[in-house]
C-alpha cells in the first residue's frame, strides 16, 4: 500500500504520534479521531491510546480506529508495566496514535510528573500540537517557541491550527510558526468546521450511547482530510524512536475456569480492556449481559458491574424488574460481585434525579442523589483498612473517580477503604462490602492493581468449590 509517494509495509510498525495542545478544549480529540479514521481508510492499522484515566474519549478513538483504545497513565500504572502494555498493544499494527490530556505540560502536581510530555518522553514519540488560534496571529510563534524550549527533550514535530477565521488569518499564523519556530504547519481547521460531537457534563457523549457514532467519525475524518497534510503527519510519526517490539507481554497465572457475568451496554460501558483481559487470564469466561433487557444468566460464578451513565437510562433500568431481582438474590446467595461507580449506584435502593426517584437493585441500603456539580473527580489513593471479601488489609491501591452522585439515607455501611487522596463516598472512606460484594466509587486499572483480578477470581473459585 502507499501513502502519498511512500510505500508502507503491510506488517511493520512504522511510527508513533502524540496529539497534544497548549491547553484543554483546543481540538485534540477531534484531530485524533480524524487521523485514526483517515489512516485506517488509507489502509493502515492504527492502535489508539489515550493519556490519563478516561473512558469517554477512548470510546471514540476505538470507533475511529476499529481497534480498542488503551490508556497510558503513569500515576495508575508503573512505568515497566506501561511499556510492556504499550508494546503488546502495538504488535501487528502500523501506527500508534496517542491523544494527550489537558495541556502538554499539565501534570498532577508539577510540570515534571503526570504530564502528557512525560508520556512523549518515555515513548520517544514526536508531538503534533493542536493550537486554538482564535484571536491570535504572530503571538503564536512566541507561544509555540516556549513549548519547544521548555523541555528540550520533547520533540514537537508539527502544528495544527484550529479555529482559523480565514485564508488571511491562516497565512499570518503559518508564516509566524514556520519562520520563527522552524517547524511545519501540517493542518489548518476553520473556525466553523462543523466538527462537533454532542457533549454533556463529563465531556463527549460516549460512543456506545450514540446511534450515530460511525457517521460522526466518518464525517470528522472526511472533513479533516481537506484540512490536514496527512502525508506530512505520517512523516512526523516515522521520526518516533519508539520500538514497540522490545517490551515483553504481561503474564498472569491462570487458575480454574469460572463463568463471570459482565453488565455491559449503553448504561454500563466503562471497562478498561486490560481489566477484562486480566480476568480472562485469571480464569474467567466472560458472559456479557444487557441491563436494559436481559436476565442474569444461569449458572454464573461471579458478577462484574462497571461504570457508565445509568442516569440516562433510569426508566429502562427500573423496568427490568427481572434482572434487578436476579442480582439481588444472587448477592444474597453470596455471589462474588465487584462494582465500580455506576455499578455501586445501581446496587443501591434507588437513584434520585431531576425530581424523580427510580428503584434499583436494593442490595446496598442507601439512596443515590445526582447533582450538577462533580462530587468526586480525579485520582484516588486508598488503603484497605477493614476486613472484606476481596483485598487484604494493608494493601494500598491507586485509582480514579468521576461521579456527580452521592449516597444519602444510609446507616451502618461497611467501608473497606480509607481515602488518602480523593473523595470516595464522603472524603474519608469508600468500598462498600456486604457478604461477597465489593462496590466502590473508585475505578481500578488492572495494570496498576494487578492483585484485583487474581483476588476476585480466587474469591470466585473458593465460592464455586463451597
Amino acid at each position: 500500500m502507499t501513502i502519498g509517494d511512500r510505500s508502507v509495509s503491510s506488517d511493520r510498525f512504522i511510527g508513533c504520534l502524540l496529539i497534544s495542545s497548549p491547553q484543554g478544549r483546543s481540538g485534540k480529540t477531534t484531530v485524533a479521531i480524524g487521523l485514526c479514521d483517515l489512516f485506517k481508510r488509507k489502509g493502515l492499522s492504527i492502535q489508539p491510546f489515550k493519556k490519563g484515566p478516561d473512558y469517554i474519549d477512548p470510546s471514540w478513538l476505538t470507533a475511529a480506529a476499529g481497534r480498542t483504545c488503551r490508556n497510558l497513565d503513569l500515576f495508575l500504572i508503573p512505568k515497566d508495566r506501561l511499556l510492556s502494555a504499550f508494546g503488546q498493544a502495538c504488535q501487528g499494527v502500523h501506527l500508534a496514535i496517542i491523544e494527550g490530556a489537558m495541556g502538554l505540560y499539565d501534570g498532577i502536581e508539577s510540570v515534571d510528573h503526570g504530564t502528557t510530555a512525560e508520556i512523549a518522553r518515555l515513548l520517544s514519540a514526536p508531538v503534533v500540537l493542536v493550537v486554538n488560534a482564535s484571536r491570535m496571529t504572530g503571538s503564536i510563534a512566541a507561544m509555540i517557541s516556549g513549548y519547544q524550549h521548555f523541555q528540550e527533550d520533547i520533540h514537537i514535530g508539527g502544528v495544527i491550527l484550529n479555529h482559523v477565521s480565514g485564508l488571511r488569518h491562516e497565512s499570518k499564523l503559518r508564516n509566524a510558526v514556520e519562520k520563527y519556530c522552524k517547524i511545519p504547519v501540517v493542518g489548518s481547521i476553520p473556525r466553523d468546521s462543523g466538527l462537533h460531537i454532542p457533549e454533556r457534563h463529563l465531556g463527549l457523549i460516549p460512543s456506545p450511547e450514540s446511534n450515530e457514532a460511525e457517521s460522526y467519525v466518518e464525517r470528522i475524518g472526511r472533513r479533516l482530510e481537506g484540512y490536514l497534510d496527512v502525508d506530512h503527519i505520517l512523516r512526523i510519526a516515522r521520526l518516533a524512536k519508539t520500538d514497540a517490539k522490545t517490551y515483553p507481554a504481561p503474564f498472569d497465572h491462570e487458575i480454574e475456569r469460572a463463568r463471570v457475568a459482565v453488565i455491559r451496554d449503553r448504561a454500563f460501558h466503562f471497562y478498561y480492556p486490560e481489566n477484562l483481559e486480566a480476568l480472562t487470564r485469571a480464569g474467567a469466561e466472560l458472559s456479557f449481559v444487557n441491563s436494559l433487557r436481559d436476565r442474569l444468566p444461569y449458572p454464573i460464578d461471579g458478577l462484574y458491574i462497571g461504570g457508565g451513565f445509568p442516569e440516562f437510562f433510569l426508566k429502562e433500568l427500573e423496568e427490568n424488574h427481572g434482572l434487578r431481582q436476579d442480582i439481588a438474590g444472587a448477592i444474597e446467595d453470596d455471589l462474588p460481585t465487584y462494582a465500580e461507580c455506576a455499578g455501586l449506584m445501581y446496587l443501591c435502593r434507588r437513584i434520585c434525579w431531576e425530581g424523580r426517584s427510580y428503584e434499583m437493585v436494593g442490595t446496598i441500603p442507601a439512596e443515590v442523589q445526582l447533582s450538577q456539580r462533580p462530587q468526586g473527580h480525579g485520582y484516588v489513593v486508598a488503603e484497605v483498612v477493614e476486613e472484606n471479601p476481596l483485598f487484604p488489609v494493608g494493601l494500598t491501591v491507586r485509582g480514579h473517580e468521576f461521579h456527580h452522585s452521592s449516597l444519602f439515607q444510609f446507616k451502618g455501611l461497611n467501608l473497606a477503604y480509607s481515602i488518602k487522596r480523593g473523595h470516595g463516598m464522603d472524603g474519608k472512606g469508600d468500598g462498600v462490602t456486604y457478604k461477597n460484594l465489593f462496590a466502590s466509587y473508585t475505578h481500578l486499572h488492572a495494570l496498576g492493581t494487578p492483585e484485583w483480578a487474581r483476588y476476585f477470581m480466587s474469591l470466585v473459585s473458593k465460592k464455586k468449590k463451597d
